[in-house]
């Protein structure tokens, strides 16, 4: 085994794992600010607003993050649907939220909570370090296309 496959993906899973943390932290946040409004402080509704819009960047940020984990890290592919799934969630979510459709904005905020939860979870399990060897995936690839990149010509 040599040292590559070892280490595995290294710096594409810490800027994964930065980015889902900075993102579990927003959506975190997003239940406390909703009580401070429910609370009476009314002010913490347009920051509940500014925190979604930063949610939703974030979420951008980390699918983009996980695509280079998987494809130039050479870590596994399971950061990208998961990624597009908040992605997704988190864009319905808006949307309720702003039309004040709360049976609906209410339930699908635990279920992004939850998938916050679990990306975070499991970008920082020591089974996240480990990729795939880059041999292994040129063989994974179409035959011709795999044979050309080898030889480092691309049509």
């Amino acid at each position: 085994m040599t040292t590559s496959e070892r280490s595995g993906p290294r710096a594409t899973l810490w800027l994964l794992r930065l980015t889902a943390a900075l993102l579990t932290v927003c959506v975190l946040l997003q239940p406390v600010l909703a009580g401070g409004y429910l609370s009476g402080d009314f002010d913490q509704l347009e920051w509940h607003a500014i925190n979604a819009s930063v949610v939703d960047s974030l979420v951008m940020v980390q699918i983009v993050v996980a695509l280079c984990f998987w494809l130039i890290g050479r870590g596994k592919p399971w950061p990208v649907p998961l990624s597009v799934a908040t992605f997704l969630a988190a864009g319905l979510q808006t949307g309720m939220g702003y039309s004040r459709n709360l049976a609906v904005h209410i339930p699908l905020g635990v279920g992004i909570v939850l998938l916050a939860l679990a990306m975070c979870g499991l970008v920082f399990h020591p089974s996240a370090k480990v990729g795939r060897p880059r041999a292994a995936r040129l063989e994974s690839l179409p035959a011709d296309l795999g044979k050309t990149r080898r030889l480092g010509v691309f049509r």
